[in-house]
């Protein structure tokens, strides 16, 4: 099969090989892919950012195609069904995290795209428990973003849900569709986007924004929340001094750059500063079954299976507006 390779010699770049399509084991599932969004995460990986990737490995996380074939009987799947792969691929079920519903804190946890072969290919397989059916709402494309953009934006969004006014620093694919759940819920929203993405900026007002400006200023109310997508450790302060007492600074990405020092008085009055990571899959069934309902659109531009390096570097350039998607 085709698929685009990314070797730890590489820099910054998959390259397309002709590789043996995998055959799955019990319990897994062989899938045929129509398409695989292209996540900042991904980004991380070829450009030498996230440690010991298996290597060399097929990137891509959000995985949207057909079962192929049953490794076994009892996988709860059909062969045609269409199902999601995401970035949780398998965890050991036994540990304290797992056994109290925080899989997605697994040490011994595997993930998709990282230390197993992912969606930047024509197949994959995948382990039955980690894979989900799909919103019929949704053709192939447009699903594909609601698998990580959607399902860590969304957990990021979980852990501040209470609050009626919500910063967004960056505005790519995740904050798109979190921009959306929180209109749905009736936020006050607030989108910061880097110094003069206008393009950003009117996207963001488009899905309901109540303001939309530069990271560096200020906007017209002080935040009870701000999630940042945007991997710059220099926006955690920036966050912070746009945030009410007892306000939370969300770090939703796998990466970010260092964190400077700032002043303690910014972050006394018990405002908080937290990270998320990865997601269970309680996360995704909430939210698949959420996203149609609240009427959570995608925006996509689409790549050739073949364009993935033109695809990763749109995205490191900040030249895609929502997702970028790969098709088979």
């Amino acid at each position: 099969m085709l698929a685009m390779v990314y070797r730890q010699h590489a820099s910054g770049e998959v390259e397309a090989a002709d590789v043996p399509c995998p055959r799955p084991a019990a319990g897994q599932l062989l899938i045929r892919i129509r398409s695989c969004g292209v996540c900042r995460t991904d980004l991380h990986i070829v450009d030498g950012e996230l440690p010991h990737p298996k290597s060399p490995v097929i990137p891509g996380h959000e995985i949207v195609g057909t079962v192929e074939t049953l490794g076994s009987r009892d996988a709860g799947f059909a062969i045609g069904d269409r199902v999601g792969v995401p970035w949780l691929g398998r965890t050991c079920g036994a540990c304290r995290y797992c056994l109290h519903g925080r899989e997605n804190l697994c040490e011994a946890a595997h993930y998709t795209g990282y230390q197993i072969d992912g969606g930047y290919a024509e197949y994959t397989v995948a382990d039955a428990r980690y894979c989900f059916a799909l919103p019929r709402e949704y053709d192939d494309v447009h699903c594909a973003p609601l698998l990580c953009a959607g399902l860590i934006g969304y957990r990021a969004y979980r852990l501040v849900a209470d609050a009626k006014t919500l910063g967004l620093y960056g505005f790519g694919a995740a904050a798109h569709i979190v921009a959306q759940v929180a209109r749905f819920e009736g936020k006050r929203l607030f989108v910061f986007t880097r110094p003069g993405d206008h393009t950003a900026k009117e996207f963001a007002r488009r899905l309901g924004a109540e303001w939309a400006g530069d990271s560096n200023q200020v906007p017209p109310a002080l935040l009870e929340a701000a999630i940042i997508f945007a991997p710059v450790g220099d926006l955690v302060p920036v966050a912070l001094r746009q945030t009410l007492r007892g306000g939370v600074v969300v770090c939703a990405g796998i990466h970010m750059s260092d964190i400077p020092s700032f002043p303690y008085d910014i972050l006394w009055h018990e405002r908080v500063v937290r990270s998320v990571a990865n997601l269970t899959r309680d996360d995704a069934r909430e939210f698949l079954r959420l996203a149609p309902r609240a009427g959570v659109e995608t925006h996509t531009q689409t790549y050739p299976l073949v364009d993935a390096n033109r695809a990763l570097a749109d995205l490191r350039q900040g030249r895609v507006s929502g997702a970028a998607v790969l098709v088979t």
